[in-house]
């Protein structure tokens, strides 16, 4: 069985995100969004939310987990048995920082990082853009799926 990761901390899920999900889906048997959790980070949604926005918006998608894990990328690849870590990239500097990513994580383990590009209409978002979009009070309902909902 080809398994993937999807890592990454979903603070919040976004369009971009929910783009290369859908897309990776076609190309392995299970694809495991992977939140990981970095206690020196400040989030602006709680985990369990963040879980939630991504179990609703793919409930429909029997291939499709959704696990936490603290540490190491490629650690947890290994303690779930996933051979293959999927990446956005969005722009060429994505592109840069997640080549570095991919090389050392290939140099610590045997797994392999598969990037897709993200479409053109989404190329744009982020989590932090449409972080600063709800601080502020602006419609961020386009940027986001329908699950990710902020209550006022």
């Amino acid at each position: 069985m080809k398994r993937a990761i999807f890592p990454g901390s979903f603070d919040p899920l976004t369009l971009g995100h929910f783009d290369i999900i859908q897309r990776g889906i076609t190309l392995f048997d299970e694809l495991v969004i992977a939140i990981g959790i970095n206690a020196e980070k400040k989030y602006m949604f709680p985990l369990e939310e963040r879980q939630r926005f991504i179990t609703e918006a793919f409930k429909e998608e029997p291939k499709i987990k959704v696990m936490t894990y603290e540490g190491l990328t490629v650690d947890f690849c290994q303690k779930i048995n996933a051979g293959f870590i999927l990446r956005g990239l969005r722009n060429p500097g994505d592109f840069e920082f997640e080549k570095a990513i991919a090389h050392t994580n290939r140099k610590l383990s045997e797994i392999e990082t598969v990037f897709l590009l993200t479409s053109s209409g989404k190329s744009y978002i982020s989590s932090s853009i449409v972080r600063d979009v709800i601080r502020n009070g602006g419609d961020y309902t386009g940027l986001v799926p329908d699950t990710v909902r902020v209550q006022p």
